[in-house]
C-alpha cells in the first residue's frame, strides 16, 4: 500500500476535499446522507429496491430482480480513443523496472484515471459497441486486474497521480442521468486496492457517498455487472468495505480522519455499497462467497440494543440502523440481540404476573416468575403437550423442567435432558410424525393426514422455546424448513393468510430426498418424446397406511399429458406439492408453535441459515478448542490426571467425543459462539478412585476423581458418559 511518504502527501489534496465538499452541499444536497438508507419505494413495481427495510413484511426476492431495465438511458459521450493493451502495459512495466525510468507508466496511470471518459477509453472492450443489456458491463476485467495488480508496485508519485485523477472525476458536476460510462467508472474504482490505506479514506469516503446516492435503476446495474467480478476481487472490495467501517467505527490512530460528527454520512454510505454487493452475491447459486463472508464481527462491541431499538422505534426512516442490514451483523451478535429481546420480554410478563397477583391481594410466589413443566418419564410427550396447552400465557417465562418421583432441582441439567428426551422420542420414525430420509440423513413431515395437529404445534413450540432459553436442539431439518418458518418472519394479524409457503425449488428437494430429485432432474433434461416415452399426467400418487392415494397437481390434472414443453411446470408443481401443499396443515401448526413462543421483531434479522444454527447449534466439534478454554478447580492444567483426561478425550470417536459433550453440558451441539461459550470447568472430586465421573450440567462442569492411570480414567469416563440418564442429588 502508501508508504508514509504518501500520507504526508496527502495534504497537498486538502483543496480537493474542500472543494468536493462545497459542492455536495451545491447541488441541492442531493447527496446528503438522509437519502443513502432506505429508497422511496412507491415507484418501485419496474425496479424493486435492493435496500429494503428488512421490518416489512414482504421480503424481495433477488431472482425477480428484471434483467431488461427500462429506464431511459442517457446518451453516452464519444471516447478517447486509446489503443494500449495488457501486453503493450505488461512491456512498458518490465522495461520500467528495468531502467529505473517510469515516465511510460506514470502516464499510463495519469491519463487513465484522470476522468471517468478516460477510464472507459482504457478499459471498455468496444469504446464504440452501444449499451444492451444489464449482464454485460463491457468492462475488460484481464485489464483492469493487471493494471491494479502493478500499480502497487510502482513509485508513489505513480501512485499520487491515481489518486488525484479520481478526485478530478469525483469532482465533476453532475447534471441528470448518470451515462453507462459513470457505472461503468464507478465499477473500475471500487476495485481500486489503493482504498485499503487509511490515508485514502476520505477520497474512498466520497466515491462511495456518490455510489450509494445512485438512483434504484443504476444500482441494479451494478449490482449485475458487480456479479460477475471474479471471486478473489469481489472478496477483496467486500473486505474493504468491512475494514472501512470497522476502522470509522474503532480507528487505531483517531488523528488520522475528520471528526465523527463532520462525516456522519461514512458509515451508511459504505454500508449501502455493501448492500449491494449482498445482493449481487444472491443473484448467484451457489454464491460468489459465503453469506459469513459479509458479517463484521466489529459491531459485535457496539451497543446493539441501541442499535435494535433505534431500528425498532424508526423503521423505515432516514435514521440509520445496522439493523436495517442485516447481512453485516454476525450471528453472534444476532443471538445477543434475541437473547436479550428475549429477557426482556421475560421479564416484562414475569413483572405483570407480579403486579395482577399483588393487585389481587394474593401472596406471590416465585414460582408465578418462570414456566414450569412438570412431567413423568413414562409419558413424556402427552404429559409436555398438555402442560404447554394448560399453561399458554406463560411461554414467554424462564423455563423450569421438574421430573415426577426425581430429586434434581432444575437450575438448566433438567431442562436439557428434557428438550433432548422430547426431541428423542418425537422424531422416532414408529411415532409417526416425521418421516427419516436415510440418503440425505435428514427429517421430513409426513404427509399423512390426522384428526388432530396438536403434536405438530408442540415441536414448534419446543424449537422456540430452546431459542428462547439458549438451549441447542439435535434436530435435523433441512434447510428448506428454515426458509418455510420465517415466511413470513411475523405472523400475520389476518388468520385467513397463508404461512409457511415459500418458493421451493429442485434444489430444496435434492437437500431432502435426492434420488426423487435426480429422477425429476433426468426428465427435464430428457432428449426422447416425454408424453410417449414417460406417459405421466400431473398427477401425484402417494402411500397412506397401504392405500395408494393419487392427487392432481392442477385441476383436471389426471387428464393432461406431461410433454416436453410443460415439464418444467409439471417438476415446479411435483415440488411445490411436495414441500408446501401436502404437508401445510402439519408444517402450519409448527410455524403457529414456532411463532407463539418467539415472536419477535428480532427474527427479522435472520437468514434460514441463522435460524438453523440458533435451534441446533453446530454438529462440528473441537475438541482441541474446548482444551484450551475449559476452566479448573482443584487441578491444574500440567497434573498428570488432567494430561491422561485429554489424551483420552482426544483419541475418542466422534460417538464417545458427542457422548461426553451431552454427559457434561446436557447437549451433544456447539453453541453459536464456539466451545469457548460452554464455559466447560472441570473439578477435582474427592471421592474414591472407585467412582465414576459425575456432571453438573447445570453449570457444564465435570467432577473428575484423580484417577491413578490413563486406563482406569478411560474405563471409568466411557462407563459414565455411557449411562447417563437421570438426575438425583447428592
Amino acid at each position: 500500500g502508501l508508504e508514509e511518504g504518501a500520507k504526508n502527501q496527502f495534504s497537498t489534496f486538502s483543496n480537493f476535499i474542500t472543494t468536493i465538499n462545497q459542492k455536495k452541499e451545491g447541488i441541492g444536497n442531493r447527496n446528503s446522507p438522509t437519502q443513502l438508507v432506505i429508497p422511496n419505494i412507491k415507484n418501485g413495481r419496474d425496479h424493486p429496491p435492493l435496500c429494503l427495510d428488512v421490518r416489512q413484511k414482504q421480503r424481495m426476492s433477488m431472482d425477480a430482480l428484471p434483467q431488461e431495465l427500462k429506464a431511459p438511458i442517457p446518451p453516452e459521450p464519444s471516447l478517447p480513443i486509446r489503443t494500449k493493451t495488457v501486453k503493450d502495459f505488461q512491456d512498458d512495466m518490465e522495461k520500467s523496472k528495468a531502467s529505473g525510468d517510469w515516465k511510460a507508466v506514470h502516464n499510463f496511470y495519469s491519463t487513465t484515471f484522470d476522468s471517468f471518459l478516460e477510464i472507459n477509453a482504457a478499459f471498455k472492450k468496444d469504446t464504440n459497441s452501444p449499451f444492451n443489456t444489464i449482464e454485460d458491463s463491457e468492462i475488460d476485467a484481464k485489464f483492469v486486474n493487471v493494471v491494479y495488480d502493478a500499480l502497487l508496485n510502482t513509485p508513489q508519485d505513480v501512485q499520487k497521480s491515481v489518486l488525484k485523477g479520481i478526485i478530478n472525476g469525483l469532482l465533476q458536476e453532475w447534471t441528470g442521468p448518470r451515462t453507462k460510462d459513470d457505472l461503468r467508472a464507478y465499477c473500475i474504482l471500487l476495485q481500486n486496492p489503493q482504498f485499503s490505506n487509511t490515508s485514502t479514506y476520505v477520497i474512498y469516503a466520497h466515491l462511495l457517498r456518490q455510489i450509494a446516492a445512485l438512483t434504484e435503476a443504476d444500482h441494479h446495474f451494478l449490482v449485475h455487472w458487480s456479479k460477475k467480478i471474479s471471486q478473489k476481487r469481489f472478496k477483496q472490495v467486500v473486505d474493504r468495505l468491512l475494514q472501512f467501517i470497522s476502522l470509522r467505527l474503532f480507528p487505531a490512530k483517531p488523528e488520522e480522519f475528520p471528526p465523527m460528527v463532520k462525516c456522519t454520512w461514512w458509515i451508511p454510505s459504505a454500508t449501502k455499497v455493501l448492500a449491494l454487493f449482498n445482493a449481487a452475491n444472491s443473484l448467484i447459486s451457489p454464491p460468489i462467497i459465503s453469506y459469513t463472508d459479509f458479517y463484521n464481527s466489529t459491531l459485535d462491541h457496539i451497543d446493539l440494543m441501541e442499535e435494535y431499538h433505534n431500528w425498532q422505534c424508526y423503521g423505515n426512516s432516514h435514521r440509520f440502523s445496522f439493523c436495517q442490514y442485516p447481512f453485516i451483523i454476525s450471528i453472534a451478535a444476532k443471538k445477543v440481540i434475541i437473547q436479550r429481546d428475549s429477557e426482556q420480554q421475560m421479564i416484562s410478563i414475569a413483572r405483570q404476573s407480579l403486579v395482577d397477583k399483588v393487585s389481587r391481594r394474593q401472596k406471590p410466589d416465585m414460582n408465578m416468575l418462570f414456566l414450569n413443566v412438570k412431567v413423568r418419564r413414562t409419558h413424556l410427550v402427552s404429559d409436555s403437550l398438555d402442560e404447554l396447552a394448560r399453561k399458554k400465557a406463560d411461554l414467554k417465562k424462564k423455563l423450569k423442567v421438574t421430573f415426577v418421583g426425581e430429586a434434581g432441582l432444575d437450575m438448566g441439567g433438567l431442562t436439557k435432558e428434557w428438550f433432548l428426551l422430547l426431541i428423542r422420542q418425537i422424531f422416532h420414525p414408529d411415532y409417526g410424525m416425521f418421516t427419516y430420509h436415510k440418503d440425505s440423513q435428514c427429517h421430513w413431515f409426513s404427509s399423512f393426514k390426522c384428526d388432530n395437529y396438536s403434536e405438530f404445534r408442540l415441536v414448534g413450540a419446543l424449537m422456540g422455546l430452546a431459542v428462547y432459553n439458549s438451549i441447542t436442539l439435535d434436530i435435523r431439518f433441512p434447510p428448506c424448513c428454515y426458509k418455510k418458518l420465517l415466511s413470513p418472519p411475523i405472523v400475520p394479524c389476518d388468520h385467513n393468510t397463508l404461512v409457511g409457503i415459500c418458493g421451493v425449488t429442485l434444489d430444496d428437494l435434492f437437500q431432502i430426498m435426492p434420488e426423487l430429485a435426480h429422477g425429476l432432474s433426468e426428465l427435464l433434461s430428457y432428449e426422447g418424446n416425454v408424453e410417449e416415452d414417460f406417459y405421466s399426467t400431473f398427477q401425484v400418487f402417494q402411500e397412506e397406511f397401504g392405500v395408494i392415494k393419487s392427487y392432481n397437481l392442477k385441476p383436471n390434472g389426471d387428464k393432461i399429458p406431461v410433454t416436453n414443453r410443460n415439464r418444467k411446470e409439471y417438476v415446479q408443481l411435483y415440488v411445490d406439492f411436495l414441500l408446501n401443499r401436502s404437508i401445510y396443515k402439519q408444517f402450519a401448526a409448527f410455524y403457529y408453535g414456532f411463532h407463539s413462543v418467539c415472536a419477535s421483531y428480532a427474527l427479522l434479522l435472520l437468514r434460514p441459515e441463522e435460524v438453523e444454527i440458533l435451534v441446533c447449534g453446530s454438529p462440528e466439534l473441537d475438541m482441541s478448542a474446548l482444551q484450551r478454554s475449559t476452566q479448573y478447580e482443584g487441578y491444574q492444567k500440567t497434573d498428570l490426571t488432567i494430561r491422561y483426561f485429554w489424551d483420552v478425550v482426544l483419541g475418542f470417536s466422534l460417538d464417545l467425543q458427542k457422548k461426553l459433550l451431552h454427559f457434561a453440558t446436557g447437549s451433544d451441539r456447539v453453541p453459536v459462539g464456539g466451545m469457548a461459550d460452554l464455559n466447560f470447568k472441570i473439578s477435582r472430586s474427592e471421592t474414591s478412585t472407585n467412582w465414576l465421573p459425575v456432571a453438573h450440567t447445570c453449570f457444564n462442569q465435570l467432577c473428575l476423581p484423580p484417577y491413578k492411570n490413563k486406563k482406569e480414567l478411560r474405563q471409568k469416563l466411557i462407563i459414565g458418559i455411557s449411562n447417563a440418564e437421570g438426575f438425583g442429588l447428592e
